[in-house]
C-alpha cells in the first residue's frame, strides 16, 4: 500500500465531519453546566482568534464553556451555520479572557484552584484538532469523567487538515517547551497534584515533556504530576520506551487507554512502517519492565475508534461506576483490577486489562 494512498484513506476517514468553531452565548450560563478552561497555547493569534500557525511566544486564556443538558454523554453539538445557537443543545462559550501577562494568569487560576482542592488536569489534545475543538473536548471529557480539579488546556499549533499530518508531528516537536511551562505555571499558581491527560500524538508531546523535565533534574516539577493518561497514544512503541527511560520513576498511577481496532492508529501505523503503535499494541509484554496499566476498550470502540474513552457513554458510565478514574488506580495492583470486568494479564510491572460491558459479562454467566 502506497504512502500516497494511506494519505487518501486518512482523508476520507476523518476528513468530512464537520469542524468545530467558538460560538459565544453569554446566556447559555443560565442553562448549560458552565466549566471554566484556563488554556496555554503556543498557537499564533491571528484576527480570527489563535489558529495552526506556531508561536515562540505563550499567551494564556480561559474559556468558560457551557455544556448542554440536552445530549449523551461523549457527544459534542456544535451548532451548525444554519442554526441559531441552542443553549439546551449546543456547546456554547459563555465568557473568553485573554490574560496580558502571566502573573494575571496565575492569579485567576490561584483562585479556582482553591475551590477544586489544588489539584489540575492538564489536557493535550491530539493531530488535527483546532482551537475550539481542543477546548471543547477537555471541557466535556472532564465534565463526563467527573475529573478532579482545575481544567487547563494546552493548545499546541496542530494544522486541523487531515493530510496536516507531518506538520503536526514537527508541531508536537516545537510545543515541548510550552507544555513545560504551562506545568510550571499551573504549579506556581498551587498546584500541588497535576494529572496529565494526552490524546493521540499529544501523548508524545506529554512524554517529550516529561523526559525533558527529568534530563533538567526538575525532580520537584516532576512529583507534582501525580498520575498519567494517555487515549490512543500515537507513539512508536521503541520511543516510548526511551522517553520512559529517560524519565525514570513514571509518574503513578500511568494508564494508557487503546485499541487494536483504531483504524486511524493502524493507518498511523502503516505510514511509520511499523506493525502498531502504543495505543493500538497487541502484546502489553513488550512493556513489561515499565509499571503500566493498559486498557484495551476495544469491545466499546466504534467509527475511527480514536477516543473511545471520551465519546462511548457506556465505557464513560463503567468508569464512572468506579469513581474517580485515576484515584481506582493508586491501591495495590491486585486490588485496582478487581474494579473493572474484564481479563486481566499482568507481565511483570506491566498490567493489559481487557474491558468488557458489564451487559456482555452478565450474558456469558448466564449462558
Amino acid at each position: 500500500m502506497t504512502r500516497a494512498f494511506l494519505f487518501v484513506a486518512l482523508t476520507l476517514l476523518i476528513g468530512c465531519s464537520p469542524r468545530g468553531a467558538i460560538t459565544y452565548s453569554p446566556e447559555a450560563a443560565q442553562i448549560g453546566n458552565v466549566t471554566p478552561v484556563f488554556i496555554g497555547t503556543t498557537r499564533a493569534l491571528e484576527a480570527e482568534g489563535f489558529g495552526p500557525k506556531r508561536s515562540e511566544d505563550m499567551r494564556f486564556a480561559r474559556l468558560d464553556v457551557s455544556i448542554p443538558p440536552q445530549r449523551d454523554r461523549g457527544e459534542i453539538n456544535w451548532p451548525s451555520r444554519f442554526e441559531t445557537a441552542n443553549p439546551a443543545r449546543h456547546f456554547l462559550t459563555t465568557k473568553q479572557v485573554l490574560y496580558p501577562s502571566d502573573p494575571d494568569f496565575r492569579a485567576d487560576l490561584k483562585r479556582n484552584l482553591a475551590l477544586n482542592g489544588h489539584e489540575a488536569v492538564i489536557f493535550v489534545h491530539g493531530y488535527n484538532n483546532n482551537f475550539a475543538e481542543g477546548v471543547y473536548r477537555v471541557a466535556q471529557f472532564s465534565h463526563d469523567l467527573n475529573l478532579p480539579g482545575a481544567v487547563v488546556h494546552y493548545a499546541w499549533p496542530s494544522a486541523a487538515k487531515p493530510l496536516g499530518y507531518v506538520y503536526d508531528r514537527d508541531s508536537a516537536l516545537f510545543a515541548r517547551d510550552g507544555l513545560e511551562k504551562l506545568i510550571d505555571e499551573v504549579s506556581a499558581a498551587g498546584a500541588r497534584r497535576i494529572l496529565l491527560v494526552a490524546h493521540s500524538m499529544g501523548s508524545g508531546l506529554a512524554m517529550e515533556a516529561l523526559r525533558q523535565t527529568a534530563i533538567r533534574g526538575d525532580e520537584a516539577a516532576l512529583r507534582r504530576v501525580g498520575g498519567v493518561i494517555l487515549i490512543s497514544p500515537d507513539i512508536d512503541v521503541d520511543v516510548f520506551r526511551s522517553q520512559a527511560a529517560a524519565i525514570g520513576t513514571l509518574p503513578e498511577p500511568f494508564l494508557i487507554f487503546g485499541s487494536d481496532r483504531d483504524r486511524l492508529l493502524g493507518l498511523s501505523a502503516r505510514l511509520t512502517g511499523e506493525s502498531e503503535r502504543l495505543g493500538s499494541l497487541s502484546d502489553v509484554s513488550r512493556l513489561a519492565d515499565l509499571k503500566v496499566t493498559f486498557l484495551d476498550v476495544g469491545n466499546f470502540s466504534s467509527g475511527a475508534g480514536h477516543f473511545t474513552l471520551g465519546d462511548s457513554p457506556a465505557l464513560i458510565r463503567l468508569i464512572d461506576n468506579i469513581g474517580q478514574i485515576e484515584g481506582a488506580f493508586e491501591d495495590d495492583r491486585a486490588r485496582r483490577v478487581g474494579l473493572l470486568p474484564g481479563a486481566v494479564l499482568t507481565v511483570q510491572n506491566a498490567t493489559q486489562i481487557i474491558l468488557r460491558p458489564v451487559v456482555q459479562i452478565a450474558d456469558e454467566v448466564n449462558q
